[in-house]
């Protein structure tokens, strides 16, 4: 094994472009899906429910619209509250967060 060989079991401190993207594009193309899932199964007496999950994919949708913009100017993993790298163990669970875990809980 070489030296400049990362080694097994080493954190990377940030996701490329290009994983940043790809978790990205498979974000959005669920929360799509999931829509045009919710448009086609309507049950009576539960439209109210319906919609309030409509409106948190569509806000969700928003998101991972703002997080490509993110990796478009370069801001992508960085903190929107204190500008510290947001850990790639949570950009890999969550692609379109726009914070880190404490300033997330802070804001509530």
């Amino acid at each position: 094994m070489s030296l400049d060989t990362p080694q097994a079991g080493t954190r990377r401190e940030r996701l490329t472009a290009h994983e940043a993207l790809q978790r990205l594009e498979h974000e959005r193309s669920s929360r799509l899906s999931q829509l045009r899932a919710m448009g086609e199964v309507t049950p009576d007496g539960q439209e109210q429910a319906m919609a309030a999950q409509k409106e948190t994919v569509k806000r969700v949708l928003t998101e991972v619209e703002a997080a490509f913009a993110r990796v478009q100017d370069g801001s992508y993993g960085v903190c929107g509250n204190c500008s510290e790298a947001i850990p790639v163990e949570r950009l890999e669970i969550l692609p379109h967060t726009p914070f880190c875990v404490p300033c997330q809980r802070s804001a509530g």
